[in-house]
């Protein structure tokens, strides 16, 4: 009994709540002369500000064509965008404006829908050997990375060099599947400089200077297990890897979506979406520096800590994941 009086009192406090913000908002439509989608345009700069507020109201809308408007199909943006004019009674000759603001959002949002469906197919198909674009694609990433080592063969030790777990790299690709491959040959071909240098911290040996004061206070063991520290040391490819599903899973949470509407003024892309892998992966090597990990068995709590700074980042409505090589030709909206 006390269960449903608590849903019943839940519900009923709903009701109200969604009565009285209806009303609310007939009240100010009222005294303002202008609808919800109106004012939001009116009242906030290009970007994430606008767009996700946008995406908001027409999803709560009570109205089935605002509903439907967030999952049409591009070509079918600027009729939507008339419907909805129609609907609202908005005049576009005394308000030009709107119409071309509406469509920029609107553009965002069925954007950062098929951009989730286009990146999902791409983690959904597996590594084929017997494909000869696979293959290419390995084949470049190897030259890339290594350009003055030629490969021994597609089966060889070599692949470790950048980071593969065995001696065919096509068994690391299970989790993300093309997708991992997509993203680490985008960071090697367009931010060449950092990949190699990322590449090469992460080989490198890591020798801890240990204080007088720090060894007094150790047994000789203590002090030889400190003073001579693990690697950097992680493995490149397979964590480019694990960084393309953590970029997943900011996309596929709409987390990433205040990125995504900061930087692309229009459709986001999956240029896009493999730009914030660069950045990432930049700065998870940073992080991974900062953090000063014993070994890679940390790797797992720095990646948790990582993740939920970027988490943080992106609940700013101004934040763009802006990796350094590409951030003048992102074509920023302006905020």
């Amino acid at each position: 009994m006390k269960h449903f009086l608590r849903v019943l009192t839940q519900f009923l406090v709903f009701l109200y709540c969604k009565c009285l913000w209806r009303g609310l908002k007939f009240v100010i439509r009222k005294v303002t002369g202008r609808c919800e989608l109106q004012r939001i345009c009116y009242n906030n700069k290009p970007g994430a500000r606008r767009t996700l507020k946008i995406e908001s109201s027409l999803r709560c809308s009570k109205h089935e064509l605002l509903q439907s408007a967030i999952s049409v199909h591009p070509d079918s943006v600027e009729k939507s965008i008339d419907d909805i004019m129609a609907l609202k009674k908005i005049n576009l000759d005394t308000n030009p404006q709107l119409g071309i603001s509406l469509q920029a959002c609107l553009l965002q949002i069925v954007g950062y829908r098929n951009l989730v469906v286009e990146v999902e197919k791409l983690r959904r198909e597996p590594y084929d050997c017997e494909n000869p674009a696979h293959e290419e694609m390995l084949m470049k990433l190897w030259k890339e990375l290594r350009p003055d080592s030629p490969l021994s063969g597609r089966i060889s030790k070599q692949w470790c060099e950048i980071g593969f777990q065995g001696n065919d790299p096509k068994t690391d690709f299970r989790g993300m599947g093309l997708l991992g491959l997509h993203n680490l040959l985008y960071f090697a071909e367009h931010d060449k400089a950092t990949a190699l240098q990322v590449l090469h911290d992460s080989l490198q040996p890591k020798h801890r200077d240990v204080s007088k004061e720090e060894a007094s206070k150790m047994s000789k063991a203590e002090w030889e297990k400190k003073k001579f520290d693990k690697a950097i040391g992680y493995s490149f490819a397979i964590v480019g890897i694990n960084i393309t599903d953590l970029a997943y899973s900011l996309l596929v949470s709409g987390a990433l979506k205040t990125h995504l509407y900061n930087v692309a003024p229009e459709m986001p892309s999956l240029v896009h979406f493999q730009q914030t892998f660069c950045y990432l992966m930049q700065e998870f090597h940073r992080f991974w520096m900062e953090e000063d990990p014993c070994d890679i068995m940390e790797f797992n709590r720095v990646r948790t800590k990582f993740y939920k700074r970027v988490l943080k980042q992106l609940k700013n409505p101004d934040m763009a994941l802006c990796p350094h090589f590409t951030a003048s030709d992102l074509h920023l909206v302006n905020l």
